[in-house]
């Protein structure tokens, strides 16, 4: 019997404009029925205040709470930058909680020591940076983190204007390049320049959606039948 997944999104983006969470669950968990569930504004509420208020945490309890109300066997969270309010959700839901970049995290705290973390919207930097040293805290590895924004890519990307955002990406990513020893994209939607990253910085260069789904594939495994 096929399993309800129910991603919590915070934009359009994933939505309309980069389909790859749907891919790659169409690709490693074929069987799984999907099911979105958006607030388009929280992520721009979120920039514009600066940090995650305890309204946008009750925003995104109450879209857990909707997946779980609509049956879903698994929550996963499409957004880095509300990762805290993730936390406050799940535990205000009985459904499991999967985060798009928990995998991403504890591969980076694994396995480098200067880490360069690349965002497009500001405040992913602080909720990436602090799961990496929480999961390098967890198995004992001293790291040091480099964060780094891309201003204003995001809004680009928003507009339809790839080629832009992408050149805006791999200018910042090429500067951090020198200062670190591997390269973490903050944000999903940098994910298709992860390879060009690769290449051009020959750096180890880590995105979170597909690192992420099949975190989620496995978890899904889990589930009782």
């Amino acid at each position: 019997m096929s399993k309800k997944i129910a991603i919590l999104h915070t934009s359009f983006v994933f939505v309309s404009v980069e389909p790859v969470i749907n891919d790659l669950i169409a690709e490693l968990i074929p069987d799984a029925e999907v099911m979105h569930f958006v607030d388009s504004d929280v992520l721009a509420t979120v920039v514009r205040e600066g940090g995650i208020s305890s309204d946008s945490e009750a925003r995104m309890t109450h879209l857990a709470k909707a997946a779980e109300a609509a049956g879903a066997d698994v929550i996963f969270s499409a957004c880095s930058s509300l990762g805290p309010a993730l936390d406050v959700a799940a535990r205000n839901v009985q459904t499991p909680v999967v985060k798009i970049d928990e995998a991403m995290a504890i591969r980076a705290a694994r396995d480098g020591y200067r880490i360069g973390v690349l965002a497009t919207v500001p405040t992913t930097l602080g909720p990436t940076s602090d799961l990496i040293r929480a999961k390098a805290d967890e198995i004992g590895r001293s790291i040091s983190l480099e964060q780094r924004l891309c201003e204003g890519a995001f809004s680009v990307l928003m507009a339809g204007d790839r080629e832009r955002h992408d050149a805006m990406i791999i200018e910042q990513a090429m500067d951090l390049a020198q200062k670190v020893d591997i390269i973490v994209l903050a944000q999903a939607s940098m994910n298709r320049l992860a390879g060009v990253l690769h290449e051009k910085t020959k750096l180890t260069v880590l995105s979170s959606p597909r690192m992420g789904v099949d975190y989620l594939a496995r978890r899904v495994a889990e589930l009782p039948a």
